[in-house]
């Protein structure tokens, strides 16, 4: 079956936008029609479907119910990086961490991806608080990508992934591990201990509590319209310490959507 040629008409493209948005908020605009067309195309390769009228049948069928993570697994884009957006972490170093003296540290990271964003955080408190093993710490790590936790779990990244970050660190806080012909490290027990990973749809029920000391929600929300992120900001706020700090992706900016954060600097916002 020759997938390239398979149409996605506009009548299809709508079908398939409105079951993203309401499964998880993401705004497809019509820009994104390429892009689901081509990805959505594997899909119909691993599951023999002839076009993309039976795919929708399918996903909507009891029998294709799992494919629905599937399909929002396959049109997310998880682009990461370790200690990616920097200017984040050193505002974490220089202004917040010197002052935490909390015994109780609550980190959320909404969107982890690959894990990448996680283990930044949590070798960043390793690097800064000398007592964090006597303290109760904890990074929660959701998203919505079974594939992408996978491999956040897993915790073993080839070299190249680790290339912004000092040699140093990549030996205080990785080994290497034998993974086939790629050199590849894996992230050490007493960085993995911080972080806990778990899937989570933003869109639905929030099963944790908080509260949370830092919230990082970044590069996410670009995804959403207005509506959705204005929800979103404030169920963030109601999960935040009162002086806890949300981060967004600097490509991010808050001004558009009403809030009751206090702007502190560009992609950094304090209840």
């Amino acid at each position: 079956m020759n997938l390239t040629t398979i149409d996605l008409n506009e009548t299809q493209f709508k079908k398939i936008s409105t079951i993203v948005y309401r499964s998880c908020g993401i705004d497809l605009g019509r820009g994104k029609k390429a892009l689901v067309r081509a990805r959505l195309s594997k899909r119909l390769r691993a599951l023999d479907l002839p076009d993309f009228e039976a795919y929708l049948k399918y996903v909507k069928s009891k029998e294709g119910a799992p494919e629905l993570c599937c399909m929002i697994d396959a049109i997310t884009t998880n682009k990461t990086g370790f200690f990616r957006e920097v200017g984040h972490f050193n505002f974490l170093r220089e202004h917040i961490l010197p002052e935490a003296s909390d015994k109780k540290i609550r980190y959320w990271s909404a969107a982890c991806s690959s894990g990448e964003e996680p283990f930044s955080l949590a070798i960043l408190l390793r690097e800064c608080i000398r007592d964090i093993d006597s303290k109760d710490c904890l990074i929660l790590a959701t998203d919505i990508s079974t594939r992408m936790l996978e491999k956040a779990r897993n915790a073993v990244y080839c070299k190249s992934q680790l290339r912004e970050l000092p040699k140093t660190l990549i030996k205080k806080y990785f080994c290497e591990v034998d993974s086939g012909t790629l050199k590849s490290y894996g992230v050490k027990d007493e960085v993995r201990a911080l972080v806990r990973f778990a899937r989570l749809n933003l869109m639905n029920v929030w099963p944790m509590k908080g509260p949370f000391n830092i919230i990082f929600c970044r590069n996410v929300m670009i995804y959403f319209d207005k509506p959705t992120q204005h929800k979103l900001i404030d169920r963030f706020w109601d999960l935040l310490k009162p002086g806890g700090y949300l981060f967004v992706g600097h490509s991010e900016c808050l001004s558009a959507v009403p809030h009751r954060f206090t702007y502190v600097r560009p992609a950094i916002y304090r209840k």
